[in-house]
């Protein structure tokens, strides 16, 4: 995503949390006994699931939750190793799964990857890619789009007519 693209989704998510925590207000939801409050804090683009583990530990070292809008990886859902984290999203396993859901209800039995070079691509290439083959899918081939040239890697059209 280029820059005014990443700040107009960030503001979407963000809205998307403070009409969460507002509704639970309106319903009077509660959490021992205190209504559920928030305050954000912009601390540049922590919405990476590589940076997330940090503002995690710091949050719980204070005594706070840290509610992430963007973050992905499927490690951050220990709650062990982070009892303090939560997000909003769905974990790439969730991801995964769906894809599982969908390629079985419309019966198909392979597919081709196509994912960004950049660690949120590589890591969900792999969590869908063992979801599938777990599920006796076939990956005939993955892709790769190079984020710094904006262009395939591979050749897309000779992938896809051949596979």
């Amino acid at each position: 995503m280029n820059g005014s693209e990443s700040v107009e989704l960030s503001s979407h998510f963000r809205a998307m949390f403070k009409a969460t925590i507002i509704l639970s207000q309106q319903h009077n939801i509660r959490i021992e006994e205190q209504p559920i409050t928030w305050q954000t804090v912009d601390t540049g683009d922590p919405t990476l699931s590589s940076e997330t583990p940090f503002s995690a530990d710091f949050g719980e070292k204070l005594g706070i939750p840290v509610v992430s809008y963007a973050a992905t990886d499927p490690g951050l859902s220990d709650r062990n190793a982070y009892p303090a984290f939560q997000r909003t999203v769905p974990s790439d396993c969730a991801s995964a799964l769906a894809v599982v859901k969908l390629s079985t209800r419309f019966n198909w039995t392979s597919c081709i990857i196509i994912y960004q070079n950049d660690a949120y691509g590589s890591d969900g290439a792999k969590v869908i890619t063992d979801a599938l083959i777990h599920n006796d899918l076939t990956v005939a081939n993955t892709l790769v789009f190079d984020i710094e040239t904006l262009r395939m890697r591979d050749n897309l059209k000779y992938d896809l007519t051949t596979n």
